[in-house]
């Protein structure tokens, strides 16, 4: 981001809401019908959210177990020194999907991974501990669930979605 905070107002909110239900499907003239505004107006305020760094990219939602990848762990770490960077290079390990640093704290990493084994999982830790992160535990995962947020305009949406 540029540093600065970009103010959303209610046509904002709303894009962001229906992007964040379905980006792939959701037209700009369904979401202009939406928000009440026009197609054009959407794909402009779109493209203003992404410069600002508000939308900073759109990712598949991937079933991995469908994919072949069974496993799903998420490991809690502690790095003595955390760092962009350091996150950025775990990013980069086979398996791993997800870093997120904590801003404090002893266990200031969370890493989520995927495997096709008990194998592959035990090649994903050896790789994290290499980059210098402790294992404190590692969990394996059911399920999980994603919403947008519902601040972002949810009230903007057609009924029964």
């Amino acid at each position: 981001m540029n540093g600065r905070q970009h103010e959303l107002d209610d046509v904002d909110r709303g894009i962001i809401h229906m992007l964040q239900k379905d980006a792939r499907n959701n037209t700009a003239r369904e979401i202009g019908e939406a928000v009440g505004v026009s197609a054009g107006t959407v794909r402009n305020r779109i493209e203003k959210l992404e410069e600002d760094g508000v939308l900073r990219g759109y990712l598949p939602d991937i079933d991995y177990e469908m994919a072949g990848y069974q496993l799903s762990i998420l490991f809690t770490c502690t790095a003595r020194n955390p760092s962009e960077t350091l996150a950025e290079g775990i990013l980069d390990l086979h398996g791993v999907i997800t870093v997120r640093k904590l801003l404090a704290g002893e266990e200031n990493y969370h890493i989520g991974a995927v495997g096709t084994d008990t194998n592959d999982v035990s090649s994903i830790a050896n790789a994290i501990r290499d980059c210098g992160l402790e294992i404190v535990r590692s969990e394996v995962l059911d399920e999980e669930y994603i919403q947008p947020f519902n601040h972002f305009g949810k009230e903007a949406s057609p009924p029964n979605e």
